[in-house]
C-alpha cells in the first residue's frame, strides 16, 4: 500500500485535538503548555530514556502506562522546565499538573501522560500551570497542530511535524501524525528527545508497542547531534481507533508499521538537521553489514563522531576520520575490504585512493551531506543521521541558563 504525505501534524488523524497555552514557564514568554487530547480512550505505547537520571515526567508516564493497561486520553507537555533532578517534589509537581490536565479532559489522572523539556534542576510553576489548564481550548485544525509544534520548542529553530495516510487491505484509510522537538542533548538510547505521534488506526496496546520499538531503533535511535542522552527522552504513540473496523492484524501490521516508520523517520531527520548551530545534515548509509543491527551500529558511530562532524563543517574530505569511527563501533569487519564514499566520490577501497578532492569538497558543502560505507561482510544495511559541529554549538550551550 502507498503512503501519502498529508499537510499537517498531530491533529491529522481523526479524533485528536490540541490545546496551547502560556503558563509563564519560559523566561522569554510565549506558549509553553500543550495538551494533546483523544476524544476516546486510546491505545498507548512509549519508549523512554535509559539515562539513570530520569526526569519526573518519565517516571510518572511509565507508572501511568503500567497502571492503566497502556491506554490514555491525552498527553500534557511543557517547555521551559525539564522537571529533572528535582527529586520527590518534582514527581509531586508532575502529579499535580497531570491531575489538572485530567480534570480539563474529564478523565482519570492515570489516563494523562506527562512530558517536559527545558532546564534541568528547576521546578515547575505548578500553580500557574494549574491556572492555565482550563484556558486550553482544544482545536483540531492544522494551524493548531503547527502552534503546538512551536510551543514545545526550546533551542529548536523550527517546528517539526509530519503526517501521512495509508490504506489497509480492506480499503480503510488510516492516518498517522506527529510532532517532535530537539536540537541539543541528542543521542538517544531506546528513546529520543520528545516525539508524539497519533493515529486513528484501530490497534491494541500490545501490537502498538511491538511495532513502535523496532521503528524507534531504525529512526530516532539513529540520530546524534552531540552524543548526550537526555534525562527526558520520550516517544509516545496514541492510537484511538477512530478510523473504525477491526484491530490491525496480518498484512495490515506491515502496512501500518511502514507508515509509522515514515512519520518517525521524517521527524528524526528534522531533529538532526536542526542540531544546535548546524549548517549541514549528515546522512550515513552503511551496507554490507553482517546484519542490519551491525550496519546501524557502524552508521550511528560515524554520524556521532565529533571529528567527522567537524570535518563536514570544514568541508574537509578526511576519510580517515570516517574509517576510524567505523573501526571503533564495536562491530567486527575487515577494514581491508571496506569501501568509503563521500557522495559519489569513492575515497577508500581497502586502500587509499587518488580521488577528486575538489568534487568531494563541493559535496561536503551541500545542505545534506551523504556518506556511505560498504563493509562487504553480509547483506545488512542501516542509516544514521547527524549534523556538523560548529562554533555556534559551543556558544549556544555555553550561554544556556544555569
Amino acid at each position: 500500500m502507498s503512503i501519502i504525505a498529508l499537510r499537517g501534524g498531530i491533529t491529522s488523524p481523526q479524533g485528536f485535538s490540541v490545546g496551547i497555552g502560556e503558563a509563564g514557564i519560559r523566561d522569554s514568554g510565549g506558549p509553553d503548555l500543550v495538551l494533546v487530547a483523544s476524544d476516546r480512550p486510546a491505545s498507548a505505547a512509549a519508549t523512554f530514556t535509559t539515562n539513570l537520571m530520569r526526569a519526573a515526567p518519565v517516571l510518572l508516564a511509565e507508572e501511568a502506562l503500567a497502571a492503566n493497561s497502556a491506554t490514555a486520553r491525552g498527553i500534557v507537555i511543557n517547555a521551559g522546565c525539564a522537571n529533572a533532578g528535582t527529586g520527590p517534589t518534582g514527581l509531586e509537581d508532575a502529579r499535580a499538573v497531570v491531575a489538572a490536565a485530567a480534570s480539563h479532559l474529564g478523565c482519570q489522572p492515570h489516563q494523562v501522560l506527562p512530558a517536559s523539556t527545558g532546564l534541568i534542576g528547576s521546578r515547575l510553576p505548578v500553580a500557574a500551570m494549574q491556572a492555565a489548564m482550563p484556558t486550553l481550548r482544544l482545536r483540531r485544525s492544522r494551524a493548531a497542530a503547527g502552534r503546538a509544534a512551536r510551543a514545545i520548542m526550546t533551542t529548536d529553530t523550527r517546528p517539526k511535524e509530519r503526517a501521512v495516510s495509508t490504506r489497509l487491505a480492506d480499503d480503510r484509510l488510516v492516518r498517522i501524525g506527529g510532532m517532535a522537538k530537539g536540537a541539543g542533548m541528542i543521542h538517544p538510547q531506546m528513546a529520543t528527545m520528545l516525539a508524539f505521534v497519533t493515529t486513528d488506526a484501530p490497534v491494541d496496546p500490545h501490537t502498538l508497542g511491538s511495532l513502535l520499538r523496532p521503528v524507534v531503533e531504525r529512526t530516532f535511535n539513529q540520530v546524534s547531534v552531540d552524543g548526550d542522552t537526555s534525562t527526558n527522552d520520550t516517544v509516545i504513540v496514541l492510537g484511538n481507533g477512530a478510523a473504525g473496523g477491526p484491530p490491525i492484524a496480518g498484512d495490515d501490521r506491515r502496512t501500518f508499521a511502514d507508515a509509522l516508520e515514515s512519520v518517525c523517520r521524517s521527524l528524526a531527520i528534522a531533529i538532526a538537521a536542526d542540531g544546535e548551530g548546524a549548517r549541514h545534515l549528515i546522512e550515513v548509509t552503511v551496507r554490507g553489514g553482517a546484519d542490519d543491527a551491525d550496519a546501524r551500529a557502524v552508521a550511528r558511530t560515524v554520524a556521532a563522531s565529533s571529528l567527522v562532524k567537524t570535518a563536514v563543517h570544514g568541508a574537509d574530505p578526511n576519510w580517515g576520520r570516517i574509517a576510524a569511527a567505523a573501526g571503533r563501533s564495536g562491530i567486527r569487519f575487515d577494514p581491508d575490504r571496506m569501501r568509503i564514499c563521500i557522495g559519489d566520490v569513492t575515497v577508500y577501497d581497502g586502500t587509499p585512493l587518488d580521488f577528486d578532492d575538489r568534487r568531494a569538497r563541493r559535496i561536503l558543502r551541500r545542505a545534506t551531506v551523504p556518506l556511505s560505507l560498504d563493509l562487504l561482510a553480509g547483506t545488512g544495511s542501516g542509516t544514521a543521521w547527524g549534523c556538523d559541529l560548529s562554533a555556534d554549538y559551543v556558544a549556544i550551550n555555553s550561554e544556556y541558563p544555569t
